[in-house]
């Protein structure tokens, strides 16, 4: 299916590995123009070389750490200048420490709103006037399952993240009458290092082992599998093309079945 994305502009934030990547390459291939962003300028600049290898649109690299106001204004700024507009920005940031209430303090308390939720608010901020006035944008968010169904052990990540499907629905209700669309995307389980880690702290304390932690997470997905970064890839380029234009506000899952609510 072509979504028409062709010289369409994006920034994609958290696009060195994982997820955030997979979004950036599934933009390229339809012909983008991409500024991916990360905290680490040589991956990010690894990340750049081997998109362009693969060809499709303009590819450029901007590090800088989102959870910083000022950095994600700047982040977004350059990325507007460069390419003349900006038409698509995706939020996409690290996933806080796991653990139980008590054993977060105030500053990691606050440091996690900042990154998972401030971040968005100031990219969105930084991006909105210009797609206002151009009456055409895409705002995207990468959340989690936990921020629809809270996850023992990820406290902090449940609070940050339902925070931001609050920010996406009320700011979609502003901005739908100006051609905007606001979403959140949901991902359950995929295959990425930020999983690995999980499983690795779970398994100091079940003794089951990095490699039964595994096995018992899948046990829980209907589908019988982790998720391809891929997959999450073309949800979002889906949403971000005039094809998604009447979707917005939303909350969606994208996890094999596994979120038991209804």
């Amino acid at each position: 299916m072509d979504l028409g994305l062709g010289g369409k502009s994006a920034l994609i934030c958290g696009a060195s590995a994982g997820l955030g990547y997979a979004v950036a390459e599934a933009l390229a291939r339809e012909g983008c123009r991409v500024a991916i962003n990360g905290r680490d300028a040589k991956k990010l600049d690894a990340a750049a070389t081997k998109l362009r290898a693969q060809g499709g649109g303009e590819i450029i690299a901007i590090a800088g750490d989102v959870s910083i106001a000022e950095d994600a204004t700047r982040i977004t700024q350059l990325a507007a200048r460069s390419f003349g507009t900006l038409d698509i920005v995706l939020a996409n940031a690290g996933g806080p420490p796991p653990g139980p209430f008590l054993s977060h303090d105030h500053a990691t308390w606050v440091r996690a709103i900042e990154t998972n939720l401030l971040s968005a608010v100031s990219l969105f901020r930084a991006a909105l006037p210009g797609m206002l006035e151009r009456k055409w944008g895409r705002l995207l968010v990468i959340t989690s399952l936990s921020a629809l169904e809270p996850i023992p052990g990820l406290i902090l990540s449940s609070a940050a993240r339902a925070g931001v499907l609050g920010l996406v629905k009320g700011l979609s209700d502003e901005v739908a009458p100006h051609g905007v669309t606001v979403n959140a995307l949901c991902p359950g389980m995929f295959g990425t290092a930020r999983l690995a880690e999980l499983w690795e702290a779970r398994a100091k304390g079940s003794g089951l082992g990095v490699k039964g932690e595994e096995e018992k997470a899948i046990r829980a997905i209907p589908a019988g599998r982790l998720g391809d970064p891929a997959e999450l890839g073309a949800l979002a380029a889906f949403l971000a093309s005039d094809k998604g234009g009447f979707i917005t506000g939303q909350a969606l899952r994208i996890d094999g079945g596994q979120g038991r609510s209804i």
